[in-house]
């Protein structure tokens, strides 16, 4: 990727794509944390216009909380959409796995 092309990029995430703004609560500030995935490609023949691509993935991953005593804990993000579709999943093979055995008996 070009250097312009990247400091641009770079410019445009801003200082709170990866930590959050901190929130106080009580005695507890709470950091939000992110993961930001960047990904592109030009290509094309030489002396043709070419093409490119690009794209940007970010998800919660998690956030620390800071204590006022000066305790860090990492409080992790659950993804409940990977835990339904981790348990379809396992049922559909359960289902495939029995359909199998029972087709066999026959």
């Amino acid at each position: 990727m070009d250097r312009d092309v990247r400091e641009k990029l770079k410019e445009q995430l801003g200082d709170h794509q990866i930590f959050g703004e901190p929130v106080r609560q009580g005695d507890t500030t709470l950091v939000p944390v992110g993961e930001v995935q960047l990904g592109g490609g030009w290509g094309g023949p030489r002396g043709d216009a070419g093409g490119g691509g690009g794209g940007v993935q970010a998800r919660a991953i998690g956030a620390f909380s800071i204590e006022v005593d000066g305790a860090v804990t990492w409080h992790p993000a659950v993804n409940v959409n990977r835990i339904v579709w981790g348990g379809q999943l396992a049922l559909a093979t359960a289902l495939v796995a029995f359909a199998v055995a029972f087709r066999r008996r026959r």
